[in-house]
């Protein structure tokens, strides 16, 4: 088990952040086929492509580092919204890191679902992935993204003290 490091003082669900590493690169991976879609949903309703939207179309995840960061902070911000479930019980007969897997890829796949509603940050993803090649200020796409979830869950990721409760006006 690889731990990334501790995001809050009680970060301590180690089984959830298992599970949640487990599956970076599967929902890394479809979060940037919901954006595609997304993307395509909303630039191109008569379903005429142009070169741009053929590149976005084509675009197959292969290098999913630049999207790391923002998936390690993001499941960070679940387990700060969800540290309550250190020592829950599961009735159903599964193992803690089953059950951790599905109530993660559920509330990351809705999440994500949710921010694609953003102009803003669907644009992010496409600079971080289909666009990164040709785009020099990828730090920057990173920025909005992190600005994003100050935004969205009311937290922020600072350097010394991880996770901080955030007032957003």
């Amino acid at each position: 088990m690889t731990l990334v490091r501790k995001f809050f003082p009680l970060d301590k669900n180690y089984l959830l952040e298992e599970a949640q590493l487990s599956l970076q690169d599967e929902l890394l991976t479809r979060l940037i086929e919901i954006v595609k879609n997304t993307f395509t949903q909303q630039t191109n309703l008569l379903g005429l492509l142009d070169d741009f939207g053929l590149k976005v179309k084509n675009y197959h995840a292969g290098n999913l580092k630049p999207l790391s960061n923002f998936y390690q902070n993001i499941c960070g911000v679940y387990r700060f919204k969800n540290s309550d479930n250190q020592l829950e019980f599961v009735w159903d007969g599964r193992e803690h890191l089953e059950t951790y897997k599905e109530q993660w890829s559920k509330t990351f796949v809705r999440w994500v679902n949710d921010f694609c509603q953003q102009e803003l940050f669907v644009q992010a993803v496409l600079d971080l992935t289909v666009f990164l090649p040709e785009n020099r200020h990828a730090d920057l796409a990173e920025n909005r993204m992190n600005n994003f979830m100050l935004r969205q869950f009311g937290v922020k990721m600072h350097k010394t003290k991880g996770l901080v409760e955030m007032k957003v006006a």
